[in-house]
This record gives C-alpha cells, sequence and structure tokens, in this order.
C-alpha cells in the first residue's frame, strides 16, 4: 500500500493507495494522480487487467462515489468484477461519507474495514491535510524551523547554512513536494537567496513543485532573487511596492498580491 502511494502524485487531491490481490498476490498496485487523471483504484484496476476479476481490493481510504474530473472510483470497481474491498477509512468528505460503501454493498460486494490500528493510523496520517481542509475549510500549516541545542537560528554573523542536517533537509524536499504552498518573510529571502523548490537528492527539481509566497511588506524583494527568475510560481504579498519594481517582477510572471497595512502592521 505504501508502495501505491508512492507511486501518486495526489496534490491536492488526497494521496491513496490501492493494491488488488488475486490467487495469493498483487496484481495491480495504484496511487492517486494529478487532478484530472486516475485515482489509485484506476491505476490498480488497469494494471491488473482480467486478472481482477473476483480478486479483492485493498486501499486507504474509501473509494468515491460521485463524478468529479474523473468518473466515480466505484463504478469501476464493480464493473471490473471486484469480489471483496478491504478500506481503512472512511472518506471525511460530507459529499463522500459512506456513499461509496453502500453502493459497493448494494453491488454485492463484500466491504470490511481494516483493524489493524497500525495500518488505519497510518493511512489517517496520509490524508491528515485533506481532511483538515475538507472538515474545516482551513490550510493545513507545517512549520519549518532550524535551530541549534541552544536556540539560535545563525551564528553572530548572520550565517545559518547548515544549522538543519542532511536527514532533515531531505525531509525539507518531500514536505514541499506534498505542499500546495511554502511561505518566507522576506527576511528570509534577502538572508539566503532560496530557492524554495522540491528536489532530489542530486539536487534536480522535482516535477510538482509548491507556489513560493515571499511575505514582504515593503516590496523589498530583490529583482535578482532565484525565485524571482527560475521560472517558478511565486507570489509576493505586500502592503507596497515602488511601481517599476512591480512591473518588472510581473513581467517575468511574479504574483503580486496588495494587502492593505492594518495599525498593527
Amino acid at each position: 500500500m505504501r508502495l501505491g502511494v508512492l507511486k501518486g502524485k495526489a496534490m491536492p487531491n488526497p494521496p491513496v493507495g490501492a493494491a488488488i490481490v488475486g490467487s495469493g498476490k498483487i496484481v495491480g498496485l495504484g496511487g492517486t494522480q494529478i487532478p484530472g487523471q486516475d485515482h489509485a483504484e484506476i491505476v490498480a484496476l488497469k494494471q491488473a487487467g482480467k486478472a481482477s476479476l473476483g480478486a479483492e481490493m485493498y486501499v486507504t481510504l474509501e473509494p468515491c462515489s460521485s463524478y468529479g474530473r474523473t468518473p466515480p472510483c466505484v463504478d469501476a470497481i464493480i464493473s471490473a468484477g471486484i469480489s471483496r474491498l478491504h478500506i481503512a477509512i472512511v472518506d471525511p468528505n460530507p459529499n463522500e461519507n459512506g456513499k461509496g460503501i453502500n453502493k459497493l454493498k448494494k453491488a454485492g460486494i463484500e466491504v470490511l474495514m481494516w483493524q489493524t490500528q497500525e495500518f488505519v493510523l497510518e493511512a489517517k496520517s496520509l490524508i491528515e491535510s485533506y481532511a483538515k481542509h475538507i472538515v474545516t475549510g482551513d490550510p493545513f500549516i507545517t512549520l519549518k524551523y532550524a535551530m541549534s541545542v541552544d536556540g539560535k537560528i545563525a551564528t553572530s554573523t548572520g550565517k545559518s547554512k547548515w544549522i538543519s542536517g542532511e536527514h532533515s533537509r531531505k525531509a525539507v524536499h518531500r514536505m514541499r513536494y506534498i505542499s500546495g504552498a511554502v511561505i518566507v518573510g522576506i527576511e528570509t529571502v534577502l538572508a539566503d537567496n532560496p530557492e524554495l523548490t522540491a528536489r532530489t537528492e542530486n539536487e534536480e527539481n522535482l516535477d510538482i513543485q509548491p507556489l513560493r509566497v515571499v511575505i514582504d511588506t515593503n516590496g523589498r524583494i530583490p529583482i535578482d532573487a532565484k525565485l524571482v527568475n527560475d521560472g517558478g510560481s511565486t507570489l509576493i504579498a505586500c502592503a507596497q511596492m515602488d511601481p517599476a519594481k512591480q512591473k518588472t517582477l510581473e513581467s517575468k510572471g511574479i504574483i503580486i498580491e496588495k494587502i492593505p497595512e492594518q495599525r498593527t502592521g
């Protein structure tokens, strides 16, 4: 199941893994793709082909039952002849919650919920950001912060490369890959000139990149900053900016979002 999720590029859809087991072996494995492309169940069904008939499917999230950018997964599962479906968690989306399960049962497919808590908790963690947004309407925010053991974020000269370790930096790139946006303040841009991209261990950009957002009250971002000139998506949130600089930035594809300054800043 982990392999299925890793094969997927779901964002902003929830990451889902699906596996089809027939005759005691995995015959189909899939992860949800980008919006408009196949969900995990469809990827697995296509891979399994005729071996889906009478087989069992394991999914980390209840299959969808309604039309969106793609047809309902439950219809494809029913048509493929899956005999039994094992589901880790019910979809928290009020528009889907339990509907897929009911439709599958009505079609004569046995539906079982996973009983191993370790796997259920892992499945829940996979869709943590999706569940937060779909239930509350608020974004899921992860704070990335590096400091030394004595609580410092830089040396007395202002140098901070590297306080974090190799393992944590790899984790940061994984976080960027599954995030919709990365937000930093202008001081970070001025001090580090970061790219804020999701990269491989060989420093190659991955195929999916987050929006880079810079909080820059007075429009101080340098015209030659990396995240201005690398062709990626960047948004500058500011209260004011020199009109000529704004025009130059916008000509480079940078989004300028003017936000009125409040008394408190």
